[in-house]
C-alpha cells in the first residue's frame, strides 16, 4: 500500500505526518522552532531545515518500512518570500507574510496592477509576496548580482529535497503577481524592478517536480524513486485536509488567522480585493480570503491556563449578549479592508466570560465573510467544513454553527501536514484531488446549530455590526 509524507512549515514550528493511501496515519510528529526575536518579521529558513531534518529522522524511524513512501508534499505560509542564489542558499532571511515593512511597495504594486491588469490579482498589500521582493531589491541592491530566484516558503523545502528551486505552484504565486487566467507572469512586474528571470515556473499544486535527491533518500531511508511534489499555501492545504475540495464546498480554518476558502467553477470577483481566487489543481477556482482575526488571542489572553476547564465555564455563559472582537494585529484585511481597525474585548470581566466573548467575536467575523461570499456569488452556503486549532473546541464549533445557521463538519485529520500528504497523493497516485480526498479523508464529527441560541446570536450579530460601524471600522 502506498504511503505519502506531508510536511507543514508553520510560523512557530514544523509538523510531519505519514498517511497511507486510505488516509490512515502511520506516523507523525511536530517540533517547535527555537527562534529569538519577532517571528512575524523574519525567520531563518536554514533553521526550518535543521528542525525538519531532525523531525524526519525521528518520525521515519518510528515508521519502520520507509520504502513505501511514494511522494512528498509540503505546505507553508502564503506571502513569505526568500531570495536565493544559484545553489539554493538564502541571500536573506525569509521575509514573513506578516512583515509590514513592505507596505509602501504594496501600494505601488496595487496601483500599477489596477492600471495594467484586467483579470489578474491586484489586491497587493504588505502581506503579499511581490512587494516583499521589491522591498528586498531596494534595501539590498548589492545582492542583485547573486540573486537566482525569489522563492516561497514551501519552495525552500521542496527545492532542498529535490534540487529543483525553479518551480512553484498555483497557490503560492497568486500574491506574487502571477496571472492565473493567462498563466503568465505579467509584464508590469518588470516595471516594478523585478526581472522575470528571477521568478519561477508554475505548475499545479501536487504536480511532481522531481525525485528526492540521493543524499536525502539515503539519510532518511527512503526510496530514491520517491517523488517531491509542488507545494501549496497553508490556507489552501487546510482546505484540502478539511475535505472542501469539490465545487460548492467551503472551509474555515482557524489558526493564527482565520482563512475561508471554497471551490467554485467560476471565480468570485470582489472589487475591494478582500476576496481573492486561488487556482485549483483541476482548473476550478478556490475563492476566499484571510482575516487577521483568528485564534492567536487565545494564547495571548489565556496562555498557560487549562483551556478545557475555561471552555466548560464559558459554556454556561453563552450567548453572552456582549460584543467583542479579539483582533490582536493593527488592521483587518478580510471580510473587509480596514488599516485603522483595532480589536476590543470586555474589561473587568472574569476570564471565562472574556473567553466566551472572544469565540463569539470570531464567529461574527466568519459570518460577515460568508455573507459577503453569498452576496458576490449569488449562491447559498449550506455546509461549512472546519480545520485548524479553533476546530478543536466543540463549544466554539457550536457557537459558529449557530451564528452561521449551517452545519459545520470536521474531518478526523485536519492538520496542514495531512493536507500536504493528500495533495502529494492527488498528483502522483490518484486521478485528481477530489478523488484523493474521498479516499483519504474521514469525517470525525458534524456540529449542528443550537436552536435555542439562534435568536440571541442573530441579535448579537446585529449589535456587532453596529459596534464596528460606530467605531468607523467598516
Amino acid at each position: 500500500m502506498k504511503q505519502f509524507l506531508g510536511i507543514d512549515i508553520g510560523t512557530q514550528g514544523v509538523r510531519v505526518v505519514v498517511l497511507n493511501q486510505e488516509g490512515n496515519t502511520l506516523a507523525a510528529g511536530d517540533q517547535a522552532f527555537q527562534f529569538s526575536g519577532d517571528l512575524r518579521i523574519e525567520q531563518d529558513p536554514l533553521h526550518w531545515w535543521e528542525i525538519l531534518d531532525q523531525l524526519l529522522i525521528q518520525v521515519l524511524n518510528a515508521l519502520g518500512d520507509k520504502s513505501k513512501i511514494h511522494a512528498i508534499g509540503v505546505t507553508s505560509t502564503s506571502g513569505t518570500i526568500i531570495p536565493i542564489d544559484w545553489k539554493g542558499n538564502p541571500l536573506h532571511s525569509a521575509i514573513m507574510y506578516s512583515d509590514q515593512r513592505s507596505a509602501e511597495q504594496g501600494y505601488r504594486c496595487q496601483a500599477l496592477a489596477k492600471e495594467r491588469e484586467t483579470v489578474g490579482y491586484t489586491a497587493f498589500n504588505s502581506s503579499s509576496g511581490l512587494p516583499k521582493m521589491i522591498w528586498f531589491l531596494e534595501n539590498f541592491p548589492e545582492k542583485r548580482h547573486d540573486l537566482y530566484k525569489f522563492i516561497h516558503a514551501s519552495d525552500f523545502i521542496t527545492g532542498t529535497l529535490s534540487g529543483n528551486f525553479g518551480v512553484t505552484d498555483y497557490t503560492n504565486v497568486l500574491k506574487s503577481g502571477y496571472n492565473l487566467h493567462e498563466e503568465v507572469w505579467p509584464s508590469y512586474i518588470m516595471d516594478l524592478g523585478v526581472h522575470l528571470a528571477w521568478l519561477q515556473d508554475v505548475v499545479p499544486s501536487g504536480y511532481p517536480i522531481g525525485k528526492i535527491l540521493p543524499a536525502w533518500a539515503e539519510r532518511y531511508g527512503l526510496s530514491p524513486e520517491s517523488l517531491v511534489t509542488a507545494g501549496m499555501t497553508d490556507g489552501c492545504v487546510s482546505q484540502v485536509a478539511s475535505g472542501a475540495v469539490a465545487p460548492g464546498e467551503w472551509n474555515t480554518t482557524i489558526g493564527t488567522t482565520l482563512v475561508i476558502k471554497g471551490v467554485s467553477t467560476e471565480e468570485i470577483k470582489d472589487q475591494s480585493g478582500a476576496i481573492y481566487n486561488h487556482r485549483h489543481p483541476q482548473g476550478y477556482w478556490m475563492p476566499g480570503g484571510a482575516s487577521n482575526t483568528g485564534a492567536d488571542w487565545v494564547s495571548h489572553y489565556f496562555g498557560g491556563q487549562n483551556l478545557k476547564e475555561l471552555g466548560e465555564k464559558a459554556e454556561a455563559l453563552v450567548p453572552t449578549g456582549d460584543v467583542a472582537w479579539p483582533l490582536l494585529q493593527h488592521g483587518e484585511r478580510f471580510p473587509f479592508f480596514s488599516p485603522q481597525a483595532r480589536g476590543f474585548m470586555p474589561e473587568g470581566k472574569e476570564d471565562a466570560y472574556v473567553f466566551a466573548c472572544g469565540m463569539e467575536g470570531v464567529a461574527y467575523i466568519e459570518k460577515m465573510a460568508y455573507d459577503r461570499i453569498e452576496e458576490l456569488s449569488g449562491q447559498k452556503v449550506n455546509k461549512v467544513f472546519s480545520a485548524g486549532g479553533g476546530s478543536n473546541s466543540d463549544l466554539w464549533m457550536k457557537i459558529r454553527s449557530t451564528v452561521l445557521q449551517v452545519p459545520i463538519q470536521k474531518m478526523a485529520n485536519t492538520t496542514g501536514a495531512a493536507g500536504a500528504a493528500i495533495l502529494a497523493a492527488s498528483g502522483t497516485f490518484y486521478e485528481d484531488l477530489p478523488t484523493a480526498a474521498r479516499k483519504m479523508i474521514k469525517v470525525e464529527k458534524v456540529i449542528e446549530p443550537e436552536t435555542r441560541w439562534i435568536e440571541k446570536y442573530q441579535e448579537g450579530y446585529k449589535r456587532f455590526l453596529g459596534e464596528l460601524k460606530s467605531r468607523n471600522i467598516c
